[in-house]
């Protein structure tokens, strides 16, 4: 894991995802990649005839905005002891971030708390998440910090997605103090959870099988009780095993997750 992308937009989230992106590059000796993003189309007008236009004097105060927060977290970086780069993009924030993720070994996003920034971070975190192929890591605003030897819980239902999670997080897992493996015991699974276990110890990882009731909660409550129990650094698990549509109407884990988590979530679709 060499290269991660941070997500640099200046907003309620930034905090957290910059010191998790920090305690990575750190802990893997990685590049620092962050990429500041203006969604213009925020900032465009309509009028009754069918026209669209941006005040010049709005794209200006943006422009000037961005600048001091571009000029305050590169002399922050400087002193951060990690290689780093900034680029800067006009655009939607998720295409960007998806696009410049082709040679990242992780994106770092954050989940929305307290309501939404001008860029709809749970917006982004869905979309980055379904289009990238690297995994992403996602950090509650209330977090300081990402304790990479910690306790990884990998959540386990036999789907591909959960295996491609295991998969791409493999780096992560290896320096993990411990690795646990949990399933909800009324999910059904072609692939159980001790496939999980043998294919992580010919990667060299020991790793810990537990059974968690689901007593009558939903999946997403029944990992958030498990992590809690388990000392959880943070949690790895599959997205969007359904359609993000059906997951909007009808409810869905990963949904759930992105709503309700306290821990940092470790995804990959």
């Amino acid at each position: 894991m060499k290269t991660v992308l941070l997500y640099a937009n200046e907003d309620r989230g930034l905090e957290s995802r910059l010191q998790a992106a920090l305690d990575v590059a750190r802990a893997f000796d990685a590049h620092l990649s962050c990429v500041q993003v203006t969604p213009f189309d925020t900032f465009i007008m309509g009028d009754a005839f069918g026209g669209v236009y941006a005040l010049p004097t709005v794209l200006e105060a943006v422009r000037e905005r961005e600048d001091k927060h571009k000029a305050r977290l590169e002399q922050r970086l400087k002193s951060e002891g990690v290689s780093w780069d900034w680029s800067r993009f006009d655009g939607g924030p998720a295409q960007i971030v998806v696009d410049r993720s082709r040679l990242a070994d992780l994106v770092v996003l954050s989940l929305p708390e307290g309501g939404y920034d001008y860029d709809r971070p749970i917006s982004i975190v869905g979309d980055v998440v379904v289009h990238t192929r690297a995994p992403v890591l996602v950090m509650p605003q209330s977090s300081r910090a990402l304790d990479c030897g910690g306790s990884a819980i990998l959540a386990w239902n036999g789907a591909r997605e959960a295996a491609h999670a295991l998969r791409l997080t493999l780096p992560m897992l290896r320096r993990a103090s411990s690795v646990r493996i949990v399933t909800v015991t009324e999910d059904k699974t072609e692939f159980p959870p001790t496939d999980a276990c043998e294919y992580l110890s010919r990667h060299g990882i020991t790793s810990e099988l537990h059974e968690w009731p689901s007593d009558g909660r939903t999946t997403a409550e029944a990992l958030a009780d498990a992590a809690r129990a388990l000392a959880g650094a943070y949690l790895v698990m599959g997205a969007y095993g359904h359609s993000r549509m059906r997951e909007t109407v009808l409810g869905g884990t990963t949904r759930d997750m992105l709503r309700s988590s306290r821990l940092p979530l470790l995804l990959a679709h």
